[in-house]
């Protein structure tokens, strides 16, 4: 959800200021340059200056989201009495697994789905550290989500619950979009006993050298190999298809459910991510592809060259299995790379 902004209410929605005003103080106060200031100070107090108002900016932006969204907004997507976001209407496919044929979404997913809440809690999370009034709406949320989602039979996580907007009504369908409550976010949703047998069942019925499968073998609608004509390839693309982003957040979920020691990251560099690697030389030369068949050989399909699946090799290999003391348990920021790297440097090619 996008909304515009005047300059005048730029600090929020309604013009109040989510930072506090001492913050905004702080802001106009480092923006005083006095004639006196030497360059040094000048530019120093310039840079002081930009940094507190983008930060304004950015909380203005952050706090807009999570009132919009908590309000409602389009496609059905609003905060429930639960304090889950609920979201789908008839004839959209509105989550990442967004395959179309004409008038078939494939994977519906209305209601709602896993990775949706822990997209959800981890911002009302990240947002109550600014602005209090999010932190009881994160903590009803994240009970419920304890609540509802957990599968005692399986062992695992739904896939949605509240299905098509009926209360109560889950779809408990195998998928990966459960890692996401445990890996690639900041903040884990689950307890460690939880966590660790979502870990081990993912791990079980959806990881192959190439990624995460899209829905587990034997679940119904799982489709082996991504070929055919548009309709068959689109019917395949989240019903079993491998997608090797997908493996950024489950071995960041593997390595956090076992302490996320240095043992655990050696043994998940050589297990899971070792196997992207040999695949660098495989078909889109020095990149991962989008996509691969659900079954053996794996063969790599879909765009050779795709931006999302090198950039979780890359934050595996240079953030989440890095080796260093004190190192935070997810870090969404590139950090220089370690000695551990086993991804070579690009070196151009020398002018003959």
């Amino acid at each position: 959800m996008w909304r515009s902004f005047s300059y005048g209410s730029i600090l929020s929605p309604t013009g109040s200021d989510p930072a506090g005003g001492s913050q905004r103080e702080e802001a106009l106060a480092s923006s005083r340059i006095t004639d006196h200031a030497s360059p040094a100070t000048a530019n120093q107090s310039l840079l002081t200056s930009a940094a507190a108002s983008e930060k304004l900016v950015l909380l203005a932006a952050v706090e807009s989201i999570l009132d919009g969204y908590n309000k409602g907004t389009r496609y059905g997507i609003r905060a429930d009495s639960d304090g889950l976001l609920a979201c789908g209407v008839p004839g959209t496919q509105l989550t990442w697994m967004d395959a179309k044929v004409g008038d078939w979404v494939v994977t519906p997913r209305a209601g709602k789905p896993v990775e949706v809440q822990a997209l959800w809690l981890n911002a009302l999370k990240i947002g109550s550290q600014f602005n209090a009034k999010w932190t009881s709406v994160f903590e009803h949320g994240l009970a419920s989500f304890r609540e509802r989602f957990w599968n005692e039979g399986g062992g695992y996580l739904h896939d949605v619950v509240d299905c098509n907007h009926l209360p109560g009504v889950v779809d408990a369908t195998f998928r990966p979009n459960q890692i996401l409550a445990v890996g690639g976010l900041p903040f884990s949703l689950l307890q460690d006993e939880q966590a660790l047998c979502v870990v081990v069942a993912v791990e079980a019925r959806l990881w192959v050298p190439m990624g995460l499968r899209s829905l587990a073998p034997g679940e119904p609608g799982y489709t082996p190999h991504y070929i055919g004509g548009v309709r068959e390839r689109d019917g395949a693309y989240h019903q079993g298809t491998v997608w090797p982003w997908l493996i950024g957040p489950f071995v960041e979920a593997w390595v956090r459910a076992r302490g996320n020691t240095n043992e655990a990251k050696r043994e998940a560099r050589g297990k899971f991510l070792a196997p992207i690697l040999v695949h660098l030389e495989e078909a889109g030369l020095g990149h991962v592809s989008e996509i691969a068949d659900a079954e053996p050989t794996h063969a790599p399909r879909g765009c050779p060259f795709q931006a999302r699946s090198v950039g979780e090799a890359l934050r595996l290999d240079r953030v989440v299995l890095a080796e260093r003391a004190g190192a935070r348990n997810s870090v969404r920021l590139i950090a220089p790379k370690t000695v551990t790297s086993r991804i070579p440097n690009y070196r151009p090619a020398k002018e003959s």
